[in-house]
């Protein structure tokens, strides 16, 4: 029985942290939008996590003639890398993400303490920063006001002047809260020395529109890019309403992959009532003697084992979901993430137990129901 708990507390647990992923994966990417598209410099395939802006091709003009199209609603060009940052004797390697005003309406960032830049704040290069709530925790004490503060990026002076609230949310694997945001112009004249950005972020009016907004900026910057018509693109475009599909199909069938893994646990435990069983039978073989002498029909016989053995898988499946209920809860407290256990995993695991408990117990009964009547009476 013990093999049954295991498996079934295996699929439990392997099903609410598969559908806890598929969760956070949709919080993830409908916390920026369904309206929301990013356009990266290079070709299909030149772009992944730790590389937005290896291929020089996007410009903040890029970025300013987006925002002329008539569906459009936000343009944010973004010059994003990872710099060492200083403050007083603690150091904290993080995202520093040089960027205009509007990336506050498009990323829907909220202040906990100061202001965020300023457009003029932008055009003046001004060495201003405004800290997300992870990157502060890692800088500064507890309790700590970091408005008016002094940090250094790269060996640059710059003062705080606002802290974000914490989103908890978090893309492609990076925390969300883990950045610091300053103007764009800061970035490239201060930080970086380059005239080009990392990713272009637009948010399209209504999010029926974005496959349009998407055929029309990816228009817009062939057109611009000077590109032969047919020529492939310098520049890619993702659709965020389109990823949290794929997202989607990918979470379900991590869930289902980690759920047939489990059940494999479970078989191991089917193979563990046959031997329950087997050993049954052969220290009951005198009592099914008795029985079948005092008028049990073999199916009698066949019954008694396979409830026997279904009773058995059932039990051990009850206690499984109870010890797969608290490790959900204790994962989920552990990694800080949710892993809910839903009655549909539940009802999976047992009758997928019951299952095995009469198939593993079948071929014991078989058996037992085999049994001479006369030779079991006479078994010792």
């Amino acid at each position: 029985m013990l093999g049954v708990i295991i498996g079934v507390s295996s699929v439990i647990l392997m099903m609410a942290i598969g559908q806890g992923a598929q969760a956070m994966v949709m919080s993830d990417v409908n916390s920026l939008g369904s309206n929301l598209l990013m356009v990266f410099p290079g070709a299909v395939g030149q772009f992944g996590r730790g590389a937005e802006g290896v291929a020089q091709t996007l410009t903040a003009d890029d970025a300013a003639a987006v925002a002329r199209l008539p569906l459009v609603a936000n343009v944010a060009p973004v010059l994003r890398n990872q710099a060492m940052v200083t403050q007083g004797s603690q150091n904290w390697t993080t995202s520093i993400n040089g960027t205009t005003v509007t990336i506050q309406n498009i990323s829907s960032l909220t202040m906990s303490d100061g202001r965020f830049f300023t457009t003029a704040d932008d055009n003046s290069a001004a060495p201003v920063a405004v800290l997300g709530d992870y990157a502060y925790q890692n800088l500064y004490p507890a309790g700590t006001d970091p408005v008016g503060t002094q940090i250094w990026i790269k060996r640059v002076p710059f003062t705080v002047i606002g802290l974000l609230q914490a989103s908890g949310a978090s893309m492609g694997g990076q925390n969300m809260d883990d950045m610091i945001y300053v103007p764009l112009k800061t970035a490239q004249i201060r930080l970086y020395g380059s005239t080009y950005v990392s990713l272009i972020e637009v948010q399209a009016s209504q999010g029926n529109q974005v496959n349009t907004v998407l055929d029309e900026v990816t228009a817009l910057l062939h057109q611009r890019h000077g590109l032969a018509p047919g020529a492939p693109d310098d520049f890619y475009v993702r659709n965020l309403s389109q990823i949290l599909g794929a997202a989607q199909s990918i979470s379900r069938l991590l869930t289902i992959f980690l759920a047939g893994v489990a059940a494999i646990s479970l078989l191991v435990g089917g193979i563990g009532i046959m031997n329950i069983m087997l050993v049954a039978v052969t220290e009951r073989t005198r009592e099914i003697g008795i029985r079948m002498s005092l008028g049990a029909t073999r199916r009698d016989i066949l019954r008694q084992f396979l409830t026997e053995s279904l009773l058995l898988a059932l039990s051990g499946s009850l206690v499984g979901v109870l010890v797969g209920s608290v490790g959900a809860i204790l994962f989920a407290r552990v990694a800080k993430m949710v892993a809910p256990v839903s009655l549909l995993s539940i009802l999976a695991a047992v009758v997928f137990a019951a299952f095995t408990g009469i198939f593993f117990g079948y071929y014991p009964a078989r058996r037992a129901a085999a049994l001479n009547p006369a030779e079991a009476l006479s078994y010792e």
